[in-house]
């Protein structure tokens, strides 16, 4: 079965997030062992570069298989394109990791070991929003790929 990780930084603190990302969880349980990693969000150093190097070293703890960042400037796939993107992936690797770096963005060195970045959209959306549309993308992706009736 894929492995499927999730490492974040800053953790959820409101109800309904944390339920929304539960039951994505829930559901995709069925097509994947998914793991969320949240990492602390540094908010006391000097500036945003101490930031980005700080969080990076945690996130590249957790780096394992290919690596998919979430960026802005990345690639943006239709839900279509992320399924056929999810299914090529896992022929390739038996692990996923899906990065979601903090308020200021990723370090260089977390960049440079992305295997692909990928965008969303490009607007900007807070890290817990974007969490929960993470996994709804990745679970609506496993349900195209499983030929499931979800996608409209």
């Amino acid at each position: 079965m894929l492995k499927l990780n999730i490492v974040c930084v800053g953790n959820l603190k409101d109800k309904f997030f944390i339920d929304a990302c539960n039951e994505y969880k829930k559901r995709l349980s069925r097509f994947c062992e998914l793991s969320v990693f949240e990492l602390k969000e540094y908010t006391n150093l000097e500036n945003e570069e101490q930031i980005r190097n700080a969080e990076g070293n945690d996130i590249l703890k957790h780096l394992k298989g290919f690596v998919v960042l979430a960026d802005v400037k990345g690639k943006q796939l239709s839900s279509e394109g992320l399924a056929e993107f999810l299914q090529k992936q896992t022929v390739l690797s038996s692990e996923i990791t899906f990065v979601v770096g903090g308020s200021y963005g990723v370090s260089k060195s977390v960049k440079d070991k992305a295997n692909f970045a990928l965008s969303v959209s490009p607007m900007t959306f807070p890290h817990r929003l974007f969490r929960v549309m993470l996994l709804e993308q990745i679970y609506r992706a496993f349900t195209i790929n499983n030929n499931i009736k979800y996608h409209k």
